[in-house]
């Protein structure tokens, strides 16, 4: 029996439009109703994340920036593993010598080498109140950072994922997150292992958790999970490892998930 459910968000929840739909929303609610747990684990900084859980009602702790932060919205912070200055410094000076749109997360705040895009892109897709620093290696004298960020067109993420991997080998872990983004997060940081933290300290068994998601990030949930289960818009590293295939956001796959189980 499924005690536990951990859902990503965009691309699983939402799709572009950020609308989660009333069939999601009342199958969410049904859920938690029923005594089941409903979290979010996504790549998503906590407080735009708080936003959707505070919609939904969710008041179990959220796996943010893909696990590294893990925080309810009647909590403080309960498990944070940040990315070492060095680790930062060096991502951050590869962006800007490949020319890369860096993007860095430091104690909660969300800091940007420029603003190449509109703001409500930003705000849409990274987070609030996106503070440009053209040096972002002078953010780390005062702040603890959490990953670094790189927003590119999707056809430049395979190369960069390369050079990425290439450079951080087994320091850091190398992810996309997104069509357009491509992640330096802290090494064994993931959402299996953010998962695996939460059940644990829930007391869940791993075989009554169900996760769901759509993305190369999501992959480690979807196999550390008892019941793991990718959208129909998933990418096939996702749909590889799942245990179903639900139908794509846009069908309102996410209740189909939870009628089914």
């Amino acid at each position: 029996m499924i005690q536990l459910v951990a859902f990503d968000l965009d691309g699983t929840l939402m799709g572009a439009d950020l609308v989660i739909s009333i069939r999601v929303r009342n199958a969410i609610a049904r859920t938690i109703q029923s005594g089941v747990t409903v979290t979010l684990a996504t790549g998503r900084m906590y407080s735009a994340t708080a936003p959707f859980a505070r919609t939904l009602n969710l008041y179990a702790p959220l796996l943010c920036y893909q696990g590294g932060w893990i925080q309810g919205l009647n909590t403080g912070i309960l498990h944070r593993v940040s990315l070492t200055d060095a680790l930062a410094r060096t991502a951050i000076a590869m962006g800007r010598a490949q020319g890369w749109h860096t993007v860095l997360y430091a104690d909660g705040l969300l800091f940007i080498d420029a603003q190449r895009l509109p703001l409500s892109y930003y705000e849409t897709y990274l987070g609030p109140d996106p503070v440009v620093a053209p040096d972002l290696t002078s953010v780390l004298a005062s702040h603890q950072p959490d990953k670094v960020l790189f927003v590119a067109e999707p056809g430049d993420i395979p190369a960069m994922a390369s050079q990425l991997t290439e450079t951080f080998r087994t320091s850091a872990d190398v992810m996309q997150s997104h069509a357009n983004f491509i992640e330096v997060v802290p090494r064994n940081v993931n959402k299996g292992q953010a998962l695996a933290w939460l059940v644990e300290m829930l007391g869940i068994p791993r075989d009554a958790v169900l996760a769901v998601g759509d993305q190369q990030n999501d992959v480690t949930m979807l196999e550390w999970a008892g019941t793991g289960v990718a959208m129909g818009n998933a990418v096939p590293a996702a749909q590889a490892v799942a245990d179903w295939i639900a139908p794509p956001v846009a069908q309102d796959g996410a209740a189909e998930v939870l009628e089914r189980y």
